[in-house]
C-alpha cells in the first residue's frame, strides 16, 4: 500500500526557466543570453557544484559574476537567480488533496540554497542534491529520503519529470513515475489506487 509519495521540484511542482536568469543578469554584463548559458550552464561546471554543496553561496556568487564580468549586487543576483519558476497549478491542487488523504509529502530534489530558501517548503521530509551531496540518479539521495519517511521502498511512489530518474527509484523498489503531463499522472495514481 503507497504511504508517502516523493516529488521532483523543478517541472513536476514548478515549471523552471533558466533563461530568465540569464536574460536578468545579461543586463548586467556584457554579454548574450546565448553566451551567458554557454559559459555558465555547458562549460564552467558551477551549477552542479552549488546544487551538489561543492561550493557555498558566495562561492558561487563571485565564481559566476568574475566569469561573466557581472557588475550586480549579491542581492541582486539572488533575486535573478531564484526568479526561475512558475508554479503547476494542477499539481499544487494535487499536493493538497494527497494531504487531505493522509498521505506523507516529501520533497527529491537536485537543488541549492537559495532555490531551497526562496521557493520550496510545505513537506513531511526534505532531500535536496546540496545538503547530501550527491545529484540523482545517486543512490543515496533515494535512500536519504527513504530514511527521513521511515518507510519501505515499495510503500512510496516518486514523480520526476526526467525519466532516468524515475527509473533509478524503480530500481531500488520505490515506485518510479516518469511525470509527463497531469493527466498522466492522474491515470497513474489510479492504477496504484492512490485516493485524491
Amino acid at each position: 500500500m503507497i504511504r508517502a509519495i516523493i516529488f521532483d521540484y523543478g517541472n513536476v511542482i514548478s515549471r523552471v526557466d533558466n533563461n530568465k536568469f540569464l536574460a536578468s543578469i545579461s543586463g548586467f554584463c556584457d554579454k548574450s543570453v546565448t553566451e551567458l548559458h554557454k559559459l555558465i550552464y555547458e562549460d564552467s561546471g558551477l551549477p552542479v557544484q552549488y546544487e551538489t554543496g561543492l561550493i557555498t553561496s558566495d562561492e558561487f556568487y563571485h565564481k559566476i559574476s568574475e566569469l561573466c564580468g557581472l557588475k550586480i549586487i549579491r542581492a541582486d543576483f539572488i533575486t535573478a537567480f531564484t526568479d526561475i519558476f512558475t508554479p503547476i497549478r494542477e499539481t499544487a491542487g494535487l499536493i493538497k488533496q494527497l494531504k487531505c488523504n493522509n498521505y506523507k509529502l516529501a520533497l527529491l530534489s537536485n537543488t541549492n540554497e537559495w532555490d531551497f530558501e526562496h521557493e520550496i517548503r510545505n513537506f513531511d521530509t526534505v532531500t535536496l542534491s546540496f545538503v547530501v551531496k550527491e545529484m540523482k540518479p545517486g543512490r543515496k539521495i533515494y535512500m536519504d529520503a527513504l530514511g527521513k519517511l521511515k518507510l519501505d521502498p515499495e510503500e512510496c511512489v516518486y514523480i520526476d519529470d526526467i525519466k532516468g530518474y524515475a527509473d533509478a527509484a524503480s530500481a531500488l523498489g520505490i515506485v518510479g513515475i516518469h511525470y509527463m503531463n497531469h493527466e498522466q499522472l492522474l491515470k497513474a495514481f489510479n492504477s496504484l489506487n492512490i485516493r485524491i
